[in-house]
């Protein structure tokens, strides 16, 4: 490693976060319209949801990528690519004047966001020494903790103010200084190109992931079972293609490493959360409480900021402590708060729900990028690039289910119950948070069981 790329290494890491920042900002900024959105284009709770679901679709799709691009194209390139591409899907969204071209630069984006978001952790994997990975993927991490819950606050504020168009186009100047310091930091190298793009293994993981969040969001109908046969056909042809080309976009190999396995599926368990709690808290202060869009924006941002301040810190604690602490404190405080949240929802004011949220988002910050940081160290050097290429595509992909979910979970409740709209939807996100809260039960129960194998080891 050249002393030149050591002194590029920060800035290239804020260039391409800056850009998976946006991106994720982007996908729960919109929560906060859907109101809007559903009266404005005539739509449902179900259909709106596309609106987030296909964008992460896009990025689920796309993320697998990442190996074959970072060995045929140069990080230079890639960042450019997936910077204009970003420019373009947020003009077309600020112009749009249909629910579909809508949703046409909603997929712009999601492309641009899955280029970005691995080549970010590319970096920091093959820049940054190991003293600090922990520091670093703190500081990656970040991008895709924090946005969440940044971002209805960012949708609330402009819808209030603005309309849901100006979501697109305040991120304009984020982009650009993006792509100035991009430029900046990141270098022209060489590119040694090997192995060749599977066309038939992109086809497989598209069936896959279109075919399982179509049975997620049409759930109750003949729909949703052609959905499940679709992605299950899907999955199951792309991992016999896996087993017989020699260049795969994702060695399997890795899923055998128990240790990667456990932070990988409690790295998505908070990511189900994450992208969960954006729906249904901005919808239900909106819905049933009777605020703005922008005071149900302002609710999620003091845990994010507490969550922002804290995941940085989380990483060097790791580098200076090893995982368990960390992490153990990091799942205690956010089921803490997550119950209260389910508990309280419902029966006490803003402020507790507030108050719930900054709990969560405070275990969020000590856990969530050392479950992402430890499980990428647990594969050997051979196997980064797959292991990065899994965590992005399923934390994309884990998001979408999780929109599609908590939206079926929530529209089920308000067509079926004998109630009040505002009712039945409070019993529907309260239905929602408790499947979400069995998860990080699991998770839980799955750390435990982990550091008490590893202490007898």
């Amino acid at each position: 490693m050249t002393k030149q790329k050591q002194l590029l290494l920060v800035p290239a890491v804020i260039a391409t976060g800056m850009m998976s920042f946006a991106g994720v900002l982007i996908e729960t900024a919109m929560n906060v319209t859907f109101p809007t959105l559903i009266e404005q284009f005539h739509l449902t709770t179900s259909q709106v949801q596309w609106v987030t679901t296909i964008y992460l679709l896009m990025i689920s799709i796309v993320v697998p990528l990442s190996t074959y691009l970072n060995r045929n194209f140069s990080i230079r390139n890639l960042f450019l690519l997936s910077n204009l591409l970003f420019l373009a899907g947020i003009l077309v969204d600020f112009f749009s004047p249909t629910f579909m071209i809508l949703l046409f630069g909603r997929l712009l984006q999601g492309a641009a966001t899955g280029i970005a978001l691995p080549l970010m952790f590319h970096i920091i994997l093959t820049f940054a020494p190991m003293s600090r990975r922990g520091a670093m993927m703190g500081v990656g991490t970040l991008t895709t903790a924090i946005a969440p819950a940044i971002g209805p606050t960012y949708g609330g504020l402009l819808t209030s103010n603005f309309t849901w168009n100006h979501i697109f186009l305040f991120l304009v100047p984020v982009l650009l200084v993006s792509l100035v310091l991009g430029l900046f930091a990141i270098p022209k190298m060489p590119v040694h190109k090997s192995g060749r793009l599977d066309v038939l293994s992109i086809f497989t993981l598209f069936l896959f992931f279109s075919g399982s969040l179509t049975f997620l969001s049409t759930l109750g109908t003949w729909t949703s079972w052609l959905g499940l046969a679709i992605g299950v056909i899907g999955v199951i042809l792309f991992y016999r293609r896996t087993k017989k080309i020699d260049d795969p976009l994702i060695q399997f190999s890795i899923f055998s490493n128990r240790s990667f396995r456990l932070f990988l599926f409690s790295f998505l368990v908070y990511q189900f959360l994450l992208l969960g709690v954006s729906f249904v808290l901005p919808n239900f202060i909106q819905i049933v409480q009777g605020n703005s869009p922008f005071v149900a924006g302002l609710s999620m941002l003091p845990g994010a900021a507490v969550g922002a301040l804290l995941s940085p810190v989380s990483g060097k604690l790791l580098d200076q402590y090893g995982p368990g602490k960390p992490i153990m404190a990091g799942l205690i405080l956010s089921f803490i708060g997550w119950s209260a949240l389910v508990l309280l929802l419902g029966h006490v004011s803003l402020g507790w729900l507030i108050a719930c949220h900054v709990v969560y988002m405070i275990g969020i910050g000590l856990s969530y990028s050392n479950m992402m940081t430890t499980g990428m160290n647990a594969l050997s050097d051979e196997f980064q690039a797959d292991g990065n290429a899994v965590f992005n595509t399923l934390q994309q992909f884990s998001g979408a289910v999780a929109t599609s979910l908590v939206a079926v979970i929530i529209g089920l409740v308000q067509s079926h119950a004998d109630y009040s709209y505002e009712f039945s939807t409070t019993l529907g996100s309260k239905a929602a948070l408790g499947v979400l809260l069995l998860l990080l039960l699991a998770s839980f129960i799955s750390f435990i069981r982990y550091s008490t194998r590893t202490s007898r080891s």
